[in-house]
């Protein structure tokens, strides 16, 4: 029996894996009561906002994937906000911007996490709202132990929110300290509160339909509105106004999509679609199955995806964004990954090189060009002392007995990423900074345009059964994580913890999604549970190689789901606040 930080939970009635204790068993609450997979992710989906503020919030944003009993077809939840009606190149580059800042006001898109929570529940929950809010309400209203993470990254803001937000002080500050014990956001309660009043009562999906007004045109929307335009100092150390208006919140509505998919190894793996980095995961694979079965614990098989990765990701840099002409099925077709699969070596390259599927000429931004550098990350969130984030995110996948699905990554709208909303309770998020501001990118900035996200969420079937649902946080980690998670459970048989469980490892060797966009080219990050004799290798191979704990990488959840019913669920140890619930 090989040895796990846990049990791989099994049971045959409901599963819940989250970033966070208490939105794992809250989820499971709701199962108890007889809510389906939908409530339950949506009820964790709240209660993450509150106990997870440094790393979501209701001014972010959440994309899923879910699957249904009745019908196993995965889709696409889009709960991704988009640039304001004012968001232009122009405007930016008149404040003497080359880059979407990292933090503040600019930096926000229309808050989307709430209303595709909200849509989730209209279109496939079962109960009514005022119920699947009850633990994110209780929690927000009467307190919830305050993970130590959090107080950390509170410390780390401090100064700008004492000198320069003092909204956010107000709430996240006590007698000149961070907060932490028991937290209350009352006023958040208060917000959540009103929603669940002004929704009403009667039909269920009218209620849900009045609460999404409510936020989208009435009391949110026009707090919004009216906080936003304030200047706040951001991440380009001057202070500027924010764009978002009522206008931009009651034209935004979450929304459901195909989701892109891709057969590997006798399974269907389904990510969104090239407005997000998830179909790098599913170029991955499809390199991957051209050049062979590879063994993880090798430093061939170690740099082998590290290569293949490398070319995903440059294939995202040159071609993904929302609204762009993306060239997918060639960029998975057998032919365009053998084409791909011939360019990795036995070296390192230190190289950003994008295909040109269908003959097409790539095109990059110039910073891509360079060889602009940053820190590594390895693996806990970053945050700097103006409030810029990497990696930032939650996660929670649900399977109830009936066999519905969801995996979903909620991000964003973090308590550092912009000052504090005071009549609402929360901030607004900063994922434009995943605009180009530059013109004829496929990740180019224009009004009305969803940003080139790094939230990637995956649901998996089996001969077109759903049969598992999986996530990470870690910006542009996630899908390299995941894949490894994948080709370790699906690949090679290991048990979900198991999986889980297995050293990790990622590369950052091409323009970052966080600003300030930097690249590590040949950048390698290993946990030095993978063995030295390894690592050495690696480095004699040219990969720039950074060793990071022994338990550091990786924030992966699963459940999944047997032909027979069985149901189980694991999730990740590192961090130590994942959970997995179930019975």
């Amino acid at each position: 029996m090989t040895f796990t930080t846990r049990p791989t939970l099994r049971g045959t009635f409901g599963m819940v894996s989250s970033t966070h204790w208490l939105a794992s068993q809250s989820a499971m609450r709701i199962l108890e009561l007889g809510g389906n997979a939908f409530d339950a992710g949506a009820a964790a989906g709240f209660v993450l906002h509150v106990v997870e503020p440094h790393l979501n919030g209701p001014g972010g944003e959440v994309p899923a994937i879910i699957a249904t009993a009745e019908d196993p077809t995965p889709r696409v939840l889009c709960g991704q906000g988009v640039a304001p009606a004012g968001a232009t190149i122009e405007h930016y580059r008149s404040l003497g911007l080359t880059l979407v800042p990292g933090s503040g006001p600019l930096a926000a898109t229309v808050p989307g996490a709430v209303d595709a929570w909200l849509l989730l529940l209209r279109d496939h929950g079962t109960l009514p709202l005022s119920v699947v809010l009850e633990p994110a309400i209780e929690y927000a209203r009467n307190g919830h132990p305050l993970v130590p993470r959090v107080a950390e990254t509170i410390a780390t803001v401090q100064r700008l929110f004492e000198e320069h937000w003092p909204t956010s002080a107000a709430l996240w500050l006590q007698d000149g300290r961070p907060v932490s014990g028991r937290f209350r956001n009352e006023v958040y309660a208060g917000t959540l509160e009103r929603l669940v009043r002004e929704a009403g009562e009667g039909d269920r999906q009218e209620q849900i339909e009045r609460a999404r007004r409510a936020w989208r045109e009435g009391f949110v929307a026009e707090a919004i509105d009216g906080f936003s335009k304030l200047p706040h100092r951001d991440s380009s150390g001057e202070d500027h106004g924010g764009l978002i208006t009522g206008a931009d919140m009651a034209a935004f509505e979450a929304s459901w999509e195909d989701a892109a998919t891709y057969d590997w190894n006798g399974y269907t793996v389904a990510k969104t679609g090239p407005w997000g980095q998830g179909p790098g995961l599913l170029q991955s694979l499809a390199v991957l199955a051209a050049l062979g079965e590879v063994d993880l614990d090798s430093a061939e098989g170690v740099h082998a995806t590290v290569e293949v990765m490398k070319l995903s990701y440059a294939d995202r840099e040159a071609w993904y964004g929302d609204g762009a002409d993306v060239p997918l099925s060639t960029l998975l077709s057998p032919a365009y990954a053998a084409e791909r699969a011939k360019l990795i070596g036995p070296d390192a390259s230190l190289e950003l090189r994008p295909g040109s599927p269908d003959g097409r000429v790539p095109i990059l931004p110039s910073i891509a060009t360079g060889n602009e550098t940053g820190d590594a990350t390895t693996g806990e969130p970053t945050v700097s002392a103006v409030g810029e984030t990497r990696g930032d995110t939650c996660h929670v996948d649900v399977v109830d007995r009936w066999g519905n699905l969801i995996s979903a990554t909620p991000s964003g709208g973090w308590l550092q990423s912009s000052p504090t909303i005071p009549s609402l309770g929360f901030c607004l998020g900063s994922r434009a900074q995943m605009f180009w501001l530059e013109e004829g990118l496929p990740a180019s900035l224009a009004p009305g345009k969803r940003p080139r996200t790094t939230l990637t969420p995956t649901l998996v079937l089996r001969d077109g059964e759903p049969v598992m649902a999986c996530g990470s946080p870690g910006g542009d980690q996630q899908d390299q994580w995941q894949l490894l998670f994948l080709l370790r459970h699906l690949g090679a048989g290991a048990e979900l913890q198991e999986a889980i469980d297995a050293p990790a490892w990622h590369t950052t060797s091409f323009p970052s999604s966080f600003y300030p966009r930097a690249t590590e080219p040949g950048g390698l990050v290993i946990e030095s549970r993978v063995g030295a004799n390894v690592r050495d290798d690696l480095v004699r191979r040219g990969h720039v190689v950074t060793t990071a704990d022994p338990w550091s990488l990786g924030r992966l959840c699963a459940v999944r789901r047997e032909p027979d019913g069985i149901l189980a669920a694991a999730a990740n140890p590192r961090g130590m606040q994942g959970y997995a619930v179930g019975r």
